[in-house]
C-alpha cells in the first residue's frame, strides 16, 4: 500500500509499504479521508518528541475491506463506512475502569508516539489501517467521508462541552476562532447557549456569527474581559472555553468566568510555560478550572450519531480537500493562520 511517511520534520514522501494484516479480532479499513490536525502541523515542523519514520493522521474515516475470523459478522460487514476510536488505552488501569479512558497513561507510551523498531504514528495518512472491531463506529452511507474525517475533532469538543455541562440559556465564551473554536461555537449553540466568540480576525468573527455565535469580540481593539462582563450583565460567562495555545490567554479566560462558573483549558499550550494564577480569587469566586483532552468512547459515539442523524453538519469548517499525492500543497494550506480543516483524500486504493 501507499503511505505518506515522514522521515524527518518537513520531509514527507509517498512510500510503498506492506499492507497490514488484520488479526482475528480486527478489520482492515480502507481509508478514504483524513483531516490534517494542528498536531500534524506541529509534527511537520518538528515541534514534537516523536520517533521517525512516522505516518501521521488521526482524523480518518474509511470502509471495512477485510475482517478477522472473530469479528461479529452480524454487526459488521465488508463495505461498511466506519470511523475508529484512535486512543489505544489499556482497558486495565484506574482511569479506563472509571470512564476516563481518554487520559489512560499507557496511551502516550504506544507506537502512536514512539516506535524504535519501526514506523510510529496514528497511520491515517495511508491507504489502509487495521483496527480492533471493538473500536469501530458504524456510519451511515449518506454521510460523506470528508465529513466523517471530522469525527475525532468533534468528539474532542463534545468531551469539552460535556465536562462543562453547558445548559439552555447559559452565557458561553469561546476564545479563539480556529477549527476547534468554531466547533465549540456551533455545538454550544446546539446546546441552547448564548455564545460569545473572542477572535482577532474579522473574517472569523463574521463566520462565527453565521455559525451560531450571538456576539463577537475583537480582543485587539477592545478590553475583552470588560466586554464579556458588559454582555453578561457584569457577571462574566458561566462557561469559558480557551481553544488557543497562548499561555497569557489562559489568565484572560479565568478573568472572563463568572462566579461559580467553569473555565475549560481545551488546547495544549505552546510554549507550555507556567501561568501564575491568583488562587485567592479562585477561592473567593469558586471558579472551576479544568482541562479537556481527547475524545472519549462516549463522545466518539455522540459525534457519529449527530452526523448520522443529520443533527450536525461540519461542512462549513472544511477549508479544502486535497488528493494525498498533493500533500505538500495540503500541508501548506493547513499551516496558514486563516484556514480551517484541510482534508486529504486517497483516490488510488490499489494494495
Amino acid at each position: 500500500m501507499k503511505a505518506l511517511v515522514m522521515s524527518e520534520p518537513g520531509h514527507v514522501k509517498m512510500t510503498e509499504i506492506p499492507t497490514p494484516v488484520p488479526k482475528e479480532d480486527e478489520v482492515l479499513v480502507k481509508i478514504h479521508a483524513s483531516g490534517i490536525c494542528v498536531n500534524d502541523v506541529r509534527d511537520f515542523k518538528g515541534d514534537c518528541n516523536f520517533s521517525y519514520p512516522r505516518i501521521g493522521g488521526h482524523e480518518y474515516a474509511g470502509e471495512i475491506c477485510e475482517m478477522g475470523s472473530a469479528v461479529n459478522k452480524d454487526r459488521f460487514h465488508v463495505g461498511q463506512k466506519v470511523v475508529t476510536y484512535i486512543i489505544d488505552n489499556c482497558n486495565e488501569c484506574y482511569y479506563c475502569k472509571n470512564g476516563y479512558e481518554n487520559v489512560c497513561p499507557d496511551f502516550s507510551h504506544t507506537t502512536a508516539y514512539q516506535n524504535p523498531d519501526g514506523i510510529s504514528g496514528f497511520g491515517g495518512f495511508a491507504q489502509y489501517i487495521t483496527a480492533k472491531a471493538s473500536d469501530l463506529y458504524i456510519c451511515e452511507d449518506h454521510v460523506s467521508y470528508e465529513k466523517l474525517a471530522l469525527t475525532e475533532p468533534i468528539a474532542c469538543v463534545l468531551n469539552s462541552i460535556n465536562k462543562s455541562n453547558v445548559e439552555f440559556g447559559d452565557d458561553v465564551l469561546v476564545i479563539g476562532g480556529g477549527t476547534m473554536g468554531m466547533l465549540h461555537v456551533m455545538l454550544a449553540h446546539l446546546r441552547g447557549a448564548r455564545v460569545i466568540l473572542s477572535e482577532p480576525m474579522k473574517e472569523r468573527r463574521d463566520k462565527a456569527l453565521e455559525l451560531g455565535a450571538n456576539d463577537v469580540i475583537d480582543p485587539m481593539n477592545t478590553d475583552a474581559v470588560a466586554e464579556v462582563k458588559k454582555l453578561t450583565g457584569g457577571m462574566g460567562a458561566k462557561v469559558v472555553f480557551d481553544t488557543t495555545a497562548v499561555p497569557a490567554l489562559a489568565l484572560q479566560a479565568i478573568e472572563c468566568t463568572a462566579k461559580c462558573g467553569t473555565v475549560v483549558m481545551f488546547s495544549s499550550l505552546h510554549p507550555n510555560k507556567p501561568v501564575e494564577v491568583n488562587l485567592g480569587a479562585i477561592h473567593s469566586t469558586q471558579v472551576n478550572i479544568t482541562g479537556a483532552q481527547n475524545g472519549s468512547v462516549k463522545t466518539f459515539w455522540q459525534a457519529v450519531q449527530i452526523m448520522n442523524k443529520g443533527v450536525f453538519d461540519p461542512t462549513p469548517l472544511i477549508e479544502a480537500v486535497y488528493d494525498y499525492n498533493d500533500f505538500d500543497e495540503a500541508m501548506a494550506c493547513a499551516m496558514r493562520p486563516d484556514t480551517y480543516k484541510v482534508v486529504l483524500k486517497m483516490e488510488d486504493h490499489d494494495k
